[in-house]
């Protein structure tokens, strides 16, 4: 199986990513697994113009397109995402809107194959689960426009730095083990 993890966060080295080290460690036997940061990718914000809905692609060039390769490539997506004023990180956000030309939200569309499946994990570091919930809410809704089937979610509170992850690790596990 090709499993593609997305770090939603643009902070390469904290909890996020250390969830990001253990899914691909719990999940590399037997499976071929890539992993990538969004902010290791140049996105340029959505301007609204609508073109894509009638070219099924953007005009702007940027690095938005081989995010979607890796998309392609995958069978299953889990994404990463802490939350920023309890939503997804605007890094990520922004990314999401450029993918309406995968959308199908209107036609023409680009599309991925089908049969993929999501998995999200969202994190926070106050105790507030709705909040985490609000978070796999947005990457849903984003899976289902790509038509992805929602299969799976992990919310964890609690999470400030990479040394809380530790102890929420079997929570991690137990997740894993239904991807």
């Amino acid at each position: 199986m090709k499993i593609l993890v997305i770090n939603c966060s643009p902070v390469r080295n904290g909890a996020t990513a250390r969830i990001v080290e253990i899914v691909n460690q719990i999940i590399c036997k037997g499976n071929d697994v890539r992993s990538i940061c969004i902010d290791d990718y140049e996105i340029k914000l959505c301007k609204g113009c609508r073109k894509c809905h009638t070219t099924a692609e953007c005009f702007q060039k940027d690095d938005v397109a081989k995010l979607m390769e890796a998309y392609e490539w995958a069978d299953k997506i889990v994404s990463v995402s802490p939350s920023y004023w309890a939503d997804i990180p605007g890094q990520f956000k922004v990314f999401i809107d450029r993918c309406t030309p995968w959308c199908n939200t209107h036609e023409p569309h680009a599309k991925l194959s089908s049969g993929k499946k999501g998995y999200t994990i969202a994190l926070r570091t106050g105790p507030s689960m709705p909040e985490c919930e609000r978070i796999i809410s947005s990457i849903e809704h984003f899976y289902g426009h790509l038509e992805i089937e929602s299969c799976g979610k992990l919310g964890l509170c609690g999470i400030e730095f990479k040394e809380d992850v530790e102890s929420r690790y079997e929570d991690i596990k137990a997740f894993c083990d239904l991807i």
